[in-house]
């Protein structure tokens, strides 16, 4: 339940289209809500600004669906990340609204009011193969309020291809740069762009990439000062941190004048 929600209904206890008691039955959610399988945080967008987001993967579709469905039912917007087809058929019976992001692996949902995105962040993968851990970075980042520029197949065997970007890499406030193999493409970025770079290594490469190991040792030794990173394919988490990132520097825009004006 956000702030806007949890403002809308109490709009509407003062303007007499609701009862302060039917206004109780749905504040009682808070903080969770006890599904007996799952406690369900709606009371996360309060507390952080961005809401609880499920976990699909080790799941069944009958829970990923009650879960979305509960979420659904006490309004925002809802994602469902690492899903299959079997829990987006479970959760579309259900949420007829739902759509399915194949390539992200998402069941995502748009609701509450329609809010101009906060910020632009680029998300961009060295090879076709990092498309799924990129896609699920993308989509997450557009559900959490942010504008998304794609940049795929622009890895460091054709340098060429990122350098084409510079005069849009530019605009963004924010990238996040997902590559396995040797992980080599952050650390170009962070030469690139006057922004937070945030690493996430794939599980994609031969044998010596470990599965994506060898790809988080290298972004974590990156000699460009603005890369951090996150855990490997962790798509999700970067475009997390991004949205909090790039929410909060938009909330302390307005504080920052403030105080420049009382300073004056």
């Amino acid at each position: 339940m956000t702030r806007e929600i949890i403002l809308e209904l109490l709009e509407r206890v003062q303007a007499g289209e609701t009862t302060p008691a039917a206004a109780l039955q749905q504040l009682a959610k808070l903080p969770y809500e006890d599904a007996g399988f799952a406690r369900i945080d709606h009371h996360r967008a309060l507390r952080l600004g961005l809401p609880e987001v499920i976990y699909a993967a080790g799941k069944a579709p009958e829970q990923t669906a009650e879960i979305f469905a509960r979420m659904a039912a006490a309004g925002g917007s809802v994602l469902a990340t690492r899903a299959t087809a079997k829990s987006y058929a479970a959760v579309k019976a259900r949420v007829p609204e739902a759509l399915w992001h194949e390539t992200a692996r998402i069941i995502g949902l748009r609701g509450g009011p329609a809010r101009e995105p906060f910020g632009t962040v680029a998300v961009i993968c060295a090879g076709t193969s990092d498309l799924p851990v990129a896609e699920e970075a993308a989509v997450t980042a557009e559900h959490l309020g942010l504008n998304v520029v794609r940049i795929c197949d622009a890895g460091v065997a054709g340098l060429h291809r990122i350098l084409a970007e510079r005069e849009m890499l530019n605009h963004v406030r924010a990238a996040i740069v997902c590559a396995g193999m040797e992980g080599a493409l952050p650390s170009v970025v962070g030469g690139l762009v006057a922004a937070p770079v945030i690493a996430v290594p794939t599980s994609v490469g031969y044998g010596a990439a470990f599965g994506g190991v060898a790809a988080l040792l290298g972004m974590l030794n990156s000699c460009s000062p603005n890369v951090c990173v996150v855990n490997i394919d962790n798509g999700f988490g970067a475009a997390y941190v991004a949205a909090m990132m790039l929410r909060g520097a938009t909330a302390a825009e307005p504080a920052a004048k403030d105080a420049a004006a009382i300073r004056s």
